[in-house]
């Protein structure tokens, strides 16, 4: 393992996630300063989880050791690239980017930004369905050659550092943007059980990389001049499943904890919605009910 020192000191700037974070930062302090304009105090705790949670541990993961060492260990790469993806969107999406910008804008870009949101791509993304599938694609493709060029192209790897936190933060959005997911409280019963599915899921690709006997992304041997605290290959690749299967399954403890709370939402709305309605609207819905099951 890398001494502390090493850990502590190393700096590899990451142009692609340096201007990432520069502008979320940015436009999260617009929207602040937008909202308060429009009498809307934004709570300071949602923007400390977006800043201190999750752009300063963002900017760690890309310019810090994981960033530095990312090219040649598989484990530091891993450990980047699988934080990014599961860590850093839920802690920034506790910050609530979108409800942010519904205080800030104003009709006009309410109506467009909620456009975005009811779109086909985004719903279809931030589906808890899908959502494992992303994950599973994205990291079986480890279990190849690409982690090798992953790795080994500074475009590609910069790429990667902003797409995959991108792609994650529109993952979590239903966890810790509710409002602007709707569903049923049926459908969100339906997510947990597939959400205890991924459990098992998640761990495949990290199992792969743990328990293989060969390297897998053909790069067999350290370049001259390797630190002496480097890995063999092969350990440099369990070291790399270790990591990418605690964290895929550790990560769905909260996710679990932002569904109960979801669906509690979810049930309170549906109790309200049928508690406003009155004695006839009752009756009508109980005879369409009647005649659908009848039918």
């Amino acid at each position: 393992m890398p001494p502390l020192t090493t850990v502590l000191a190393s700096f590899a700037l990451d142009p692609a996630a340096a201007l990432l974070a520069l502008a979320a930062a940015a436009l999260y302090g617009i929207g602040m300063a937008r909202a308060r304009r429009r009498g809307i105090a934004w709570p300071l705790w949602r923007a400390l989880c977006f800043y201190v949670l999750g752009l300063v541990p963002y900017l760690v993961l890309a310019c810090g050791f994981t960033g530095a060492y990312g090219s040649s260990l598989r484990w530091a790469f891993t450990l980047k690239i699988a934080l990014m993806f599961f860590v850093v969107p839920l802690f920034a999406g506790l910050g609530r980017p979108v409800g942010l910008a519904q205080a800030a804008l104003g009709d006009a870009g309410r109506a467009r930004l909620e456009s975005i949101m009811q779109s086909r791509a985004v719903r279809i993304l931030g589906n808890a369905f899908v959502a494992p599938i992303i994950g599973l694609v994205l990291f079986g493709t480890f279990l190849t050659p690409l982690l090798a060029l992953y790795r080994s192209q500074p475009v590609v790897s910069g790429a990667l550092s902003v797409l995959v936190p991108l792609v994650g933060l529109v993952l979590a959005l239903p966890l810790t943007e509710a409002e602007s997911f709707e569903r049923s409280s049926a459908f969100i019963v339906l997510e947990f059980v597939y959400v205890f599915i991924e459990l098992l899921a998640d761990a495949i690709p990290g199992i792969f990389l743990r328990l293989a006997p060969t390297v897998l992304d053909g790069v067999s041997t350290w370049p001259a001049g390797a630190p002496s605290w480097f890995p063999s290959p092969l350990r440099d690749q369990q070291l790399a499943g270790d990591l990418l299967w605690f964290i895929a399954e550790a990560v769905d403890i909260p996710v679990i904890i932002l569904m109960f709370v979801r669906f509690s939402r979810s049930d309170r709305r549906e109790a309200r919605s049928f508690d406003e309605l009155t004695d006839e609207q009752m009756d009508a819905l109980a005879e369409e009910h009647l005649r659908r099951r009848n039918g």
